[in-house]
């Protein structure tokens, strides 16, 4: 068995056979980062493409799901919205282990925290407004027009949203944290109206999942598609903006940093251009938003920190990262206005 976990001979066969026409030895390196979907850049003489496959191992039912990520990426091509073209889906084990699928390689910019380190203060400002811009013709997009009918229920988002994650972590719990409980309990309470009309919802859509050009600040493709559904955009505008209310050792947030002087917007600026970019109605970001979005980020962190203590995390640093559910739980209830 390769260091990839899998038969690489076994994928060279399947792709030549599938895909016809690839020059040269193939080439598989894995991307670093990430602790979800092991992903990897496979390279021939004339074609750079990306492979996502489902961890090896037991998962829970809804996670992982490799198959509505190429689902989404597949309906969302000529949307408007800039997303890798997918080139197949492989729904079975045989060829290595798990379902996987196949994407063009986009080149540019990925950044690991939301300073944009790397990039220049006179483009980080249009960098943001690119990354609202973005998320805003996401919310914009006709889901039933692209043949997303049945990718999600609309109805009742919220409500179902909170049992699930309270439910996975229930599933994956190996220890008491005090905050996740009470953030739990508290948005259980607090559950809003369902209001404006449902969108495709990215579900994990930070800087971090931000594609830029190599050279412009603009996005030109957005990743990362794992936990997308259908449900209501103010789940995705609330956990876009956690950089803002996390600090730099709180997965590369902007808490604490001199936003001016690297030339990134204030959160208010940021919403008022997603708000602005909108050509359909839009409700506007309320504590419960963000403070849901902490609390599932603090469940997914969880996972993180079980997967590790079971041996079976896909990032090097699950153990180290797996903490940060802590540090997200006490956000969520600084969120919603108690410590």
């Amino acid at each position: 068995m390769s260091p990839a976990g899998f038969d690489t001979g076994r994928l060279d066969a399947f792709l030549r056979h599938r895909l016809g026409g690839l020059s040269g030895e193939m080439r598989l390196d894995r991307v670093a980062g990430g602790q979800s979907n092991p992903t990897f850049f496979v390279s021939y003489g004339d074609r750079r493409l990306v492979l996502r496959k489902k961890p090896a191992g037991q998962t829970l039912p809804s996670a992982h799901a490799v198959d509505r990520e190429a689902r989404v990426l597949t309906a969302l091509a000529g949307s408007g919205v800039p997303v890798p073209r997918v080139v197949l889906f492989h729904p079975d084990d045989d060829v290595l282990g798990t379902p996987f699928y196949l994407m063009e390689r986009v080149e540019g910019r990925v950044f690991d925290s939301s300073d944009l380190q790397g990039a220049g203060a006179h483009e980080r400002g249009a960098m943001f407004m690119s990354y609202a811009e973005q998320l805003a013709r996401l919310h914009d997009v006709d889901w039933r027009a692209i043949g997303l009918e049945g990718f999600g229920r609309p109805d009742g988002y919220f409500a179902r949203q909170v049992a699930r994650w309270g439910k996975q972590w229930d599933a994956e719990r190996f220890r008491d944290v005090p905050d996740l409980s009470r953030l739990r309990a508290m948005l259980e309470e607090a559950i809003p109206p369902d209001g404006q009309a449902a969108s495709i919802c990215h579900g994990d859509f930070r800087i971090g999942n931000m594609m830029f050009h190599p050279t412009e600040p603009r996005v030109v493709a957005v990743l990362d598609w794992e936990l997308s559904t259908i449900g209501h955009p103010l789940a995705d505008l609330g956990f876009s903006v956690i950089c803002w209310r996390s600090a730099p050792q709180e997965y590369g947030g902007l808490l604490g940093l001199d936003l001016d002087r690297l030339g990134i917007p204030s959160e208010d600026a940021y919403l008022g251009h997603y708000y602005a970019a909108r050509r359909t109605p839009c409700d506007t970001l309320a504590p419960f938003h963000v403070a849901f979005a902490m609390f599932r980020f603090a469940v997914i962190f969880e996972g993180i920190a079980a997967r590790a203590r079971a041996g079976t995390a896909s990032g090097e640093d699950a153990a180290q990262v797996g903490e940060l559910s802590l540090t997200f739980a006490a956000r969520g209830l600084q969120a919603l206005g108690r410590t």
